[in-house]
C-alpha cells in the first residue's frame, strides 16, 4: 500500500510540473505526397518539455510524428522503409486493403540497417488512415517512443465535396495520445499516462479561421478511449469512419454532444466556427462520464495503471479562433456520398469469436492479459482459413468485463448490431476498428478480397498495444485451392525477383534444379500464361497483366510444382 501511494504521489507531482508549461503550439506534420514515398526510422531525441533535458523518442524522417502520406485513389504506391533503428521494426499500414505480404503486420519485420520495399495499388475511399509499428510483443514499447503517423486518401467523390482540405490551416490531423515521463523527462512504458499529446506537442494550442474547419481525429493512445466534446458543448458533424465518408453529415448535438473514440481509430469531424473570431474552445476529453470498464474511465490507486487522468475531464487542445481564410467554407453539405453495404443475407458463413479474462490461462505475460478465442496468439498458428472474395459475419462476443477495440487487417467492414440492435448512426459507416464492450456481443460483415498465405497472413487482435503485445490476437489466411500454395517447406526453395515487378520477373531454385515450366495465375485460380522452360532460361515476362497479385507456379524436371506470390505493377 504504501509503495502504491508514494507511485501516485509521484505520479501528481511529476503531472503538475509538466502541465504548469505554457501552451505550446500545436505541431502539424510534414505531408509526402506522390506515389513513392521515403520512410526512415531513426533514433532521435526531442525538447518535448520545454526545459531542462530532451526526451529520447523514436521517429520517422526526424519527427516523434512522422510525415503525413498522401494517398490517390487507384495509384501505385512505393514505399521506401529504412530501418535504423537498434531494434528491429515491422510498420503497419493500418486499414490499407492490400496485399498480405505488403501489410505490415508481425510477418514483414525490417532488421536494423535495412530497407523494405512495399508496394501496393491503392483500393481505398477517401478517409485518414495511419501507420505504426506492429512487432510482435513489441508495439507498446515502440508506439510509446512516438513511432507513427497519418495516411489520408484522396478520391473523386470526396474531392468534388466543398469540404475544407487545405492541410493545416482549416485541415487538421490531430493524433492523440497520452504519456508519461520520469524525473528525467523521459517515457515512461505504461498503458496509461498523465499527460496529454497532440501530434507529439504538450499542451498544444493551434490558430484556427472562423470557418467550417475540418479535424482528422486518430486515437493514438496505447490503451486509452477518448470521449471527446468541447468546452462549450457546441455541436460538430461526423462526416467519415475509419475507411471512408458516411453518406451524410451526422450531427452530434444536445445537451453534452460527445464523440467516443477508442485506440486505433478515426474520425473525421467539422465544426463550424463562423463568425467566432476572437474568441477560444477546447477540444476535450469527457472521461468523468465514461464507466470503469471502458479505457480512461477507470481508475487505480498505484502502479502501472495509475493515472492521474483516469475517469477524469481534461482538455486536449486549445483552439484559438481567428480571422477566416479566402474562399472560406461555411456551409454544411447535406449529402457526402451512396455507400453501398453489404447486407447480412450476402453472407456465406457466420464466424464465431470471443473475447475472455485470461483466468485459468498458463502462459500469460502479465496478470491483466485477456484472450481471443480462448487462447494466446501463437505465430504460428492459422486461426481462420477463409476464401477469396467472401462475405462473412464476424460476431465477438465478450464475456471480458473490460472493453476491448477489435480491429482487423486488410478490410474495412460494416457493423450489424451490438447485442441484436442497430448500431448508433455515428459507427453506420465503414469501420476497421470496433470497441466491443464488456458482456457485448457485435456483428459486422466483411469481404475478404485479399490473398495471405501462411508466411504472410492477417491479423485481427485488441488494439490496446498491451493486450496485442499480452497474446490478444489471432491469424487467417484468404486464398483459393491453387495447387501447392499453402506447401510452405517446399515453396521456400523458391526465389523470385523482383518483387513487385513492372514486367521481367526472374526465378530460381535455391538447390539449382532445373526447371520446364513456369505459369502464371490470379489469386482466383485462373491460369492466364504458361512458357515451357528451356536452355535455362530463368526469366518470365509478366508485362502484359494488368497491375495486381499473382502466383508464379514453376514445374521441375521431377515434376515437382513451386508456388510463390508476387505483385505485378
Amino acid at each position: 500500500m504504501k509503495k502504491s501511494i508514494i507511485i501516485l504521489g509521484f505520479i501528481i507531482i511529476s503531472t503538475f510540473k509538466i502541465n504548469a508549461q505554457a501552451y505550446n503550439t500545436l505541431w502539424i506534420p510534414d505531408t509526402l505526397a506522390g506515389t513513392t514515398f521515403n520512410l526512415t526510422a531513426l533514433d532521435t531525441f526531442k525538447q518535448i518539455i520545454n526545459t531542462g533535458t530532451q526526451t529520447i523518442t523514436a521517429s520517422f524522417n526526424k519527427n516523434i510524428w512522422g510525415p503525413t502520406l498522401i494517398f490517390n485513389k487507384w495509384d501505385v504506391v512505393h514505399m521506401n522503409v529504412t530501418n535504423k533503428l537498434a531494434d528491429t521494426l515491422t510498420v503497419h499500414w493500418h486499414g490499407m486493403h492490400l496485399p498480405a505480404i505488403m501489410d505490415g503486420g508481425p510477418h514483414q519485420t525490417i532488421p536494423p540497417n535495412t530497407t523494405w520495399n512495399p508496394t501496393w495499388q491503392v483500393m481505398n475511399n477517401a478517409a485518414t488512415y495511419w501507420y505504426h509499428p506492429h512487432l510482435d510483443m513489441m508495439s507498446q514499447k515502440q508506439i510509446t517512443e512516438g513511432l507513427g503517423g497519418f495516411i489520408i486518401v484522396r478520391d473523386s467523390i470526396e474531392s468534388a465535396l466543398a469540404l475544407p482540405r487545405t492541410y493545416g490551416v482549416d485541415d487538421i490531423p490531430l493524433a492523440i495520445t497520452d504519456r508519461d515521463f520520469n524525473t528525467s523527462h523521459q517515457f515512461v512504458e505504461v498503458p496509461y499516462g498523465d499527460s496529454i499529446m497532440v501530434n507529439g506537442t504538450l499542451r498544444a494550442q493551434f490558430n484556427i479561421p472562423a470557418q467550417v474547419v475540418r479535424f482528422r481525429i486518430l486515437d493514438a493512445a496505447i490503451e486509452t478511449s477518448y470521449n471527446l466534446g468541447f468546452s462549450d458543448n457546441r455541436s460538430f458533424y461526423v462526416i467519415t469512419t475509419d475507411g471512408g465518408l458516411v453518406n451524410a453529415p451526422i450531427l452530434i448535438s444536445g445537451t453534452t454532444p460527445r464523440f467516443l473514440i477508442s485506440a486505433g481509430e478515426r474520425v473525421e469531424i467539422l465544426v463550424n466556427c463562423t463568425g467566432q473570431n476572437g474568441t477560444s474552445v477546447f477540444l476535450k476529453a469527457y472521461n468523468a462520464s465514461l464507466p470503469g470498464n471502458i479505457p480512461g474511465g477507470d481508475v487505480f490507486g498505484g502502479g502501472p495503471f495509475a493515472s492521474y487522468l483516469g475517469h477524469t475531464n481534461y482538455n486536449i487542445l486549445k483552439l484559438n479562433i481567428g480571422t477566416p481564410t479566402s474562399g472560406a467554407i461555411t456551409t454544411i453539405p447535406s449529402t457526402l456520398t451512396t455507400n453501398t453495404f453489404p447486407l447480412a443475407a450476402s453472407a456465406s458463413l457466420t464466424r464465431a469469436l470471443t473475447i475472455s479474462d485470461s483466468a485459468g490461462v498458463s502462459g500469460i505475460l502479465g496478470p491483466n492479459a485477456f484472450i481471443i478465442n480462448h487462447k494466446l496468439f501463437d505465430i504460428n498458428h492459422i486461426e481462420y482459413t477463409v476464401p477469396l472474395d467472401n462475405t462473412e459475419i464476424w460476431q465477438i462476443t465478450s464475456t471480458s468485463g473490460f472493453s476491448h477495440p477489435f480491429h482487423i487487417h486488410d478490410v474495412e467492414f460494416y457493423i450489424l448490431s451490438r447485442n441484436g440492435a442497430t448500431p448508433p448512426t455515428y459507427e453506420q459507416g465503414w469501420k476497421d476498428v470496433v470497441l466491443v464492450k464488456a458482456g457485448e456481443t457485435v456483428k459486422f460483415i466483411a469481404k475478404f478480397s485479399d490473398y495471405a498465405d501462411a508466411l504472410h497472413p492477417f491479423m485481427y487482435h485488441c488494439h490496446i498495444a498491451l493486450h496485442e503485445d499480452e497474446g490478444m490476437m489471432g491469424q487467417f489466411v484468404v486464398g483459393n485451392a491453387v495447387s501447392g500454395i499453402m506447401d510452405i517447406e517446399r515453396n521456400k526453395n523458391l526465389m523470385i525477383f523482383p518483387n513487385p515487378t513492372t514486367g521481367i520477373l526472374n526465378f530460381k531454385l535455391t538447390d539449382n534444379t532445373p526447371i520446364i515450366k513456369a505459369e502464371v495465375i490470379t489469386t482466383h485460380g485462373q491460369s492466364v500464361m504458361e512458357e515451357i522452360i528451356s536452355n535455362g532460361k530463368t526469366e518470365i515476362n509478366v508485362s502484359p497483366l494488368a497491375t495486381g497479385m499473382y502466383f508464379l507456379r514453376l514445374t521441375d524436371n521431377k515434376g515437382q510444382s513451386y508456388v510463390k506470390s508476387y505483385f505485378k505493377e
